[in-house]
């Protein structure tokens, strides 16, 4: 056995996080951490990680005691964690290669003074040990998020750690992407090294997982090895029957919102039609590049289409930006809510009230007057209807799980009237009973239409009333989730790309 933990727990204030929890993990064994926001894995990481304390409790790590004080202690004594946000992996002005050997140069296992050609050799080396192709003279800040998190796990391997904690490793990533990402994984295992994953996603723990364990109140309450029913897994995680939560379908969409006709991405691809109803969700799903993103950020006004015409609530939509789009009804809540919803943690402005009333601030504020009455009335709605485990609306959106942050990016599109709200992976980060908070949100509107994109196609079939898979910036097929399984849909797309 490489890591046994036992009766561990941990409390803040009143709060607690962990409540005796035991769990052990073999070597070359993955073992997927399965909880609800809140449930306690985040604290379990960041007592492996050495960050913070266990109030009680015992570890044990190869053998021997095992109590770090930093994460570099942790590495040091085998145990690496590449954590979901990639912020902290490098800065602008910082090469792909300078990011990769960091580490080596932080404690001394890298010279100081290093030539450009053996620094990029020793970099292509690392990532040739865990079979990634990445541009070693990119700077790290213009890396899109799938990249960004290669890199951070290329990195951490490079550290020889017996025991890799991975934070939702496959978020970002394409379908071929996440397929080569477990094979890496799989050779992890056929070398001895132990994977600790949590993931929110069903086809990882599918894919990867020996053996599953479900926290829920900060207590280990299940455990299966293979084969695992991840319905009765999810089940135990949020504690109610799936059947009680699944959105119902509808058949009869509104009245057309958005109606684009021969409409071009680029010059060079195909020109294609699309309508978006009131009341309707429509899901579009492709793999990485696909032109899911640029497509929403088309219609917000970042850019415009090379040829087309797009006619919204019956007149002609061409946004100069997105705030011409906002004052038209169209709102995005982007990718990466860290950087494109939030105000830097420290930062005046970081609150629920004061991040939803953010893109209102003239209307809200007139004349620079500070009213505080209305945003803090929205976000006290907000916390309610949405469930947002908060302690308030003065609460930072940086103390908040990943789950409830995306309630609040939600909250903010909710606060005015919308004609077409715009998701770009709105399910990363977010456990399987905030997921099926939002998508309940979502399917409520029947005032506006909703678009969102995915690179998953379970969360496609999950949410959606309409499935568009985009491939090469053209839309391919049009289908309702009923229609199909995931499998057949996964399988229409790797059609389309072979």
């Amino acid at each position: 056995m490489l890591l046994s933990i036992e009766g561990l727990s941990r409390a803040f204030g009143s709060t607690q996080a962990l409540d005796a929890a035991s769990l052990s993990i073999n070597r070359g064994e993955v073992v997927a951490l399965m909880g609800a926001n809140g449930a306690g894995k985040s604290t379990l990481v960041k007592i492996l990680a050495g960050l913070i304390e266990a109030d009680a409790g015992s570890i044990y790590f190869d053998g021997r005691p095992y109590h770090a004080k930093s994460p570099a202690e942790a590495a040091a004594r085998g145990i690496v964690t590449v954590h979901q946000s990639t912020d902290v992996i490098g800065i602008p002005g910082m090469t792909v290669a300078d990011a990769l050997l960091l580490d080596q140069f932080a404690d001394g296992r890298q010279p100081f003074f290093l030539s450009h050609r053996s620094l990029r050799r020793r970099a292509a080396a690392i990532l040739s040990d865990v079979g990634f192709d990445l541009p070693l003279d990119r700077d790290f800040s213009e890396l899109g998020t799938a990249d960004r998190q290669l890199v951070a796990i290329a990195r951490a391997l490079s550290n020889q750690a017996k025991l890799l904690i991975l934070d939702e490793p496959t978020a970002s990533l394409s379908a071929r992407e996440a397929e080569r990402f477990y094979q890496m994984v799989r050779g992890l295992k056929a070398r001895g090294i132990a994977v600790l994953y949590i993931s929110h996603r069903t086809a990882d723990l599918q894919a990867l997982a020996d053996r599953v364990v479900v926290l829920r109140g900060g207590r280990v309450v299940a455990q299966q090895a293979r084969p695992i029913d991840l319905v009765k897994a999810i089940e135990t995680m949020i504690g109610r029957p799936l059947s009680l939560v699944h959105p119902q379908r509808r058949t009869v969409p509104g009245r057309p919102v958005l109606h684009l006709s021969g409409v071009r991405i680029f010059n060079d691809t195909p020109a294609f039609d699309l309508t978006l109803r009131e009341g309707e969700v429509v899901a579009l799903t492709g793999v990485l590049g696909a032109g899911k993103s640029r497509l929403l950020s088309l219609l917000f006004g970042l850019g415009r289409f090379a040829s087309g015409r797009a006619v919204l609530d019956g007149a002609a939509y061409a946004p100069s930006g997105p705030a011409e789009a906002i004052a038209r009804g169209v709102v995005l809540a982007g990718e990466d809510r860290h950087r494109a919803s939030f105000i830097p943690a420290g930062w005046p402005g970081e609150s629920i009230a004061s991040t939803i009333s953010l893109p209102y601030l003239r209307r809200w504020h007139p004349h620079g007057i500070l009213r505080e009455r209305r945003e803090q009335a929205a976000a006290t709605d907000a916390i309610a209807r949405l469930g947002i485990k908060a302690t308030g609306p003065a609460a930072s959106v940086w103390s908040l799980s990943g789950g409830n942050q995306q309630k609040v990016v939600l909250a903010r599109w909710d606060a005015e009237p919308s004609r077409l709200l715009m998701l770009d992976e709105p399910f990363q980060g977010v456990d399987v009973g905030a997921r099926q908070d939002i998508i309940a949100a979502l399917r409520s509107r029947t005032d506006r239409a909703t678009l969102l994109a995915t690179s998953d196609p379970e969360e496609a079939l999950e949410v959606a009333d309409r499935v568009i898979v985009i491939d090469r910036h053209r839309l391919l097929e049009q289908t309702p989730p009923d229609r199909r399984t995931n499998s057949t849909l996964i399988g229409a797309r790797h059609e389309e790309l072979a």
